[in-house]
């Protein structure tokens, strides 16, 4: 295969999804007969639609008169720890916590998973009350139970963090438990919502056969703490866990283990994070006006967009877009409204969603006409304390059930409340409000002044057939748990080590996955 020729073609969308026309285009390309090409692999695909007529961009490995080889898949051997003499006790079954449980697995360590929800399959049924009858489970939701908020959040393995560690490594781990294989060369690769379950589930399977244990409905309530070391985990029905070194992968809505932690004078720091809306558009609007044409090509994907802008020397920026997706309700407590998205495989959903969030500084926190919560709040809670209230807000102008306080973009520029709303993918329903009662007001200057910069870098944005529902509040942890930047140990516990989102290391799937992985590797490294 090193013998291969690499080469990049520029296809118009029809060329690009046909094995003959792609053919043809390489011989053209290279001045050689067809009959000489015996195949190709692609390496790269993108999508350039910046001029009037949309392109695909192939990076491709071509065999020229010499043996077709197919990609070979890369295959991770896992062992056997079922008698292992080192242990390590993950808290959170979330994509950190699963990807540390296998890496530790394939270096002879046994893990032992503590999920609070419960598995993939049992969580759906929550879900589905949720989104159906306003019922929620504080344990079992969006956020919580097994794959943690990843399986239910698009599924998109897209970062800017490929220094943290592998990418390539960590997408043939997906392929390897049932993804696609075209994840390995899209641009910006996505699963989807509707097939993460199935593959996080075969990733259980894989650690329970190697020995590793995996336990639901375990929420960690307190930590025995002696000379330095957490010698023991107890959770909710009483029972006591111990091992060699602990990870505490728990996603950022564990508000209860940030508690826990300032409980104990276990050092947590506040730390930058943001919160506004998520806005949907119809997403044939969005293909308009990203492909300039009335109608998208059948051989391109859904539109995606990304946002930013600078106002007032903050930050406002799109987040965690989902083409062909649906909103959905992110909450974790019964008085309290969060709203996501995620996006199918095929994003074949006729809306388009994405977070528009601002950025949130320390002068914003320490202010407490935006904080319910009465007397002394530590600093390091502040954030967490600012996120709950404004949530708690929106629930009330919804008027329960999780019902969602809306308006229509335009109205909410011009502090108008929408005397109509049009049709949203939010399950649960959308109340016409005026969200100014439920965000401070800074966020709501900022984020009106943003809407129409945006509708002049992107025309046809800025429109009342896009609605504006509140709130997008989870865009990553309010807190930080401290580590070590050599042993990644906190600097207080020799066997704690803080990972992930919840810990403020990562945010989305795959940086949560590299986090897990560097933990695990630290643990090797200190036990081999």
């Amino acid at each position: 295969m090193d013998n291969a020729k690499k080469l990049t073609l520029k296809l118009l969308p029809l060329e690009a999804a046909n094995d003959k026309a792609i053919k043809e285009n390489i011989a053209t390309s290279l001045s050689i007969n067809e009959t000489l090409i015996s195949g190709f692999i692609i390496r790269k695909k993108s999508y350039d639609a910046r001029s009037r007529q949309a392109f695909i961009n192939l990076q491709l490995s071509v065999f020229i008169d010499e043996p077709f080889y197919e990609r070979q898949p890369v295959l991770i051997r896992f062992k056997d720890v079922t008698h292992s003499g080192n242990s390590a006790l993950i808290i959170g079954a979330g994509p950190a916590g699963l990807f540390a449980a296998l890496k530790l697995i394939e270096h002879g360590i046994k893990p032992t998973i503590l999920e609070r929800g419960k598995d993939v399959r049992a969580r759906r049924r929550d879900l589905a009350a949720l989104n159906k009858n306003g019922v929620i489970n504080p344990e079992s939701n969006y956020c919580f139970g097994e794959g943690g908020a990843g399986t239910y959040s698009d599924g998109k393995l897209y970062t800017r963090s490929s220094k943290r560690g592998n990418i390539e490594r960590i997408l043939n781990l997906f392929v390897q438990f049932g993804a696609e294989e075209s994840i390995l060369y899209e641009a910006h690769p996505h699963i989807g919502t509707n097939k993460l379950p199935a593959i996080i589930a075969a990733m259980r399977k894989q650690i329970l056969d190697c020995g590793g244990e995996i336990l639901f409905e375990k929420k960690v309530v307190d930590f025995n703490i002696n000379l330095n070391k957490i010698n023991s985990v107890i959770t909710a029905d009483g029972n006591k866990f111990s091992a060699d070194a602990v990870i505490l992968a728990t996603g950022h809505s564990a508000r209860d283990i940030f508690l826990l932690l300032n409980d104990k004078k276990i050092l947590i720091e506040q730390k930058p994070f943001a919160l506004g809306v998520r806005v949907e558009h119809p997403q044939s609007l969005i293909d308009s006006v990203q492909y300039h044409c009335s109608v998208r090509n059948e051989f391109l994907p859904p539109a995606a967009y990304s946002l930013v802008q600078q106002i007032d020397d903050r930050g406002v920026f799109s987040f965690c877009m989902c083409p062909g997706g649906i909103i959905a309700p992110a909450a974790t407590n019964a008085d309290e409204l969060v709203v996501n998205g995620w996006s199918p495989s095929k994003r074949n959903n006729p809306f388009a969603n994405s977070g528009i969030v601002v950025e949130i500084q320390n002068k914003d926190l320490v202010n407490s006409n935006y904080n319910e919560k009465k007397g002394d709040i530590p600093d390091a809670l502040l954030g967490m304390y600012f996120q709950q209230s404004i949530e708690r807000k929106a629930y009330k102008a919804g008027g329960g059930n999780f019902i969602a306080p809306a308006q229509r973009m335009v109205d909410f520029a011009n502090n108008k409340v929408s005397s109509t709303l049009p049709e949203c993918s939010y399950v649960p329903g959308v109340n016409s409000s005026d969200l100014k009662a439920v965000l401070p007001d800074f966020i709501y200057t900022l984020l009106q002044k943003a809407f129409i910069a945006f509708g002049k870098k992107m025309k046809g944005y800025y429109t009342n057939e896009a609605i504006i529902v509140a709130t997008e509040s989870r865009t990553s942890s309010p807190v930080k748990i401290p580590r070590n930047t050599i042993t990644l140990q906190h600097p207080q516990l020799e066997n704690l080590y803080p990972c992930s989102e919840g810990a403020g290391y990562a945010g989305g799937i795959v940086s949560a996955v590299m986090d897990g992985e560097r933990i695990a590797s630290a643990i090797i490294e200190k036990y081999k």
